[in-house]
């Protein structure tokens, strides 16, 4: 069995959509997604500086729209299941024709605008904590007045919340823990996102929604998701609710998966399935070199 996912923020590095525009008819694809959403995709895909890539109302639609180019890149895929690791969820949305993709980048451009603005009350972010026990790195972090805001599973706990917060984690770290700040500007997932919400659920209210095609598997809780309507409340609520890829690791396992592909800019879901997922093959798909390879593994692994 095959699963597909897509990474979320942070993710995105400088210059890495450069390969993928040289295949047919990507530039056209990107330019044409770019003026629907007034974001000029191709820029900050290939120009743009590490500084520029970070800003979420930038990062959220570019990773949207390098994930679904690389799966449309891959070809006709018919995993056992599809899903996305924060944004990325709306791009498994995608994958399992939930939203098509206009609407999909229509509302993660949405997304990322709104999340951005929560983002600017007050001054945010997040950091990882790898290692240590996961029941006493949540407890420290609670100590601290920061949210668990992802939990990843293989002893990679995200915390979130204010820059004194975070200082102060940074400071006084988890017993047998690593602290690393990440490159993401805001507590995403945690009650700082309040505002977003509000503004996401007037833009799902427009959105044209179809039940999944393919088995969805949910950040909230690990578990697959039958209908359209409750993947896109799922989508709206998880900007203030935080990521269980830990139980989406789990409900893999659960059901037989023996491959794993993450679509681009690949390589965090991957690492995080090689270490919980033993037994599991992984392809990152970075470049378009690794399409032979990913389409191989599609091949084997495929009802």
């Amino acid at each position: 069995m095959l699963v597909l996912v897509a990474p979320g923020q942070g993710a995105q590095t400088p210059g890495f959509l450069t390969p993928w525009l040289e295949l047919p008819g990507a530039a056209d694809r990107i330019a044409a997604w770019s003026d629907a959403i007034e974001l000029d995709l191709a820029h900050y895909g290939t120009k743009a500086d590490a500084d520029e890539i970070r800003d979420t109302a930038v990062a959220q639609p570019l990773l949207v729209a390098a994930g679904l180019l690389s799966a449309e890149a891959l070809g006709d895929v018919r995993p056992g299941a599809v899903a996305g690791h924060s944004v990325g969820e709306i791009t498994a949305a995608a994958f399992a024709g939930v939203l098509d993709h206009a609407a999909a980048l229509g509302f993660v451009r949405t997304r990322g605008l709104a999340m951005a603005e929560a983002a600017a009350v007050t001054e945010t972010g997040m950091s990882a904590v790898l290692g240590g026990d996961p029941e006493q790195v949540v407890a420290h972090l609670e100590s601290l007045g920061l949210t668990a805001a992802n939990v990843n599973g293989a002893g990679q706990i995200v915390a979130a919340g204010t820059a004194e917060q975070l200082a102060a984690l940074a400071e006084n770290k988890p017993e047998k823990a690593r602290v690393i700040a990440l490159k993401v500007a805001g507590a995403f997932h945690t009650h700082h996102m309040a505002p977003a919400v509000a503004t996401l659920q007037k833009a799902a209210a427009k959105l044209t929604v179809s039940d999944p095609l393919l088995p969805y598997i949910s950040n909230k809780d690990g578990r697959t998701v039958s209908t359209g309507d409750e993947v896109i409340a799922r989508l709206v609520g998880q900007v203030a609710n935080p990521v269980r890829w830990d139980l989406c690791m789990e409900t893999f396992k659960e059901q037989g998966v023996t491959a794993l592909i993450e679509v681009c800019p690949g390589g965090t879901l991957t690492g995080l399935a090689k270490r919980a997922l033993p037994g599991v093959q992984t392809l990152a798909l970075k470049t378009p070199d690794d399409l032979d390879a990913a389409r191989t593994l599609v091949a084997e692994h495929s009802a």
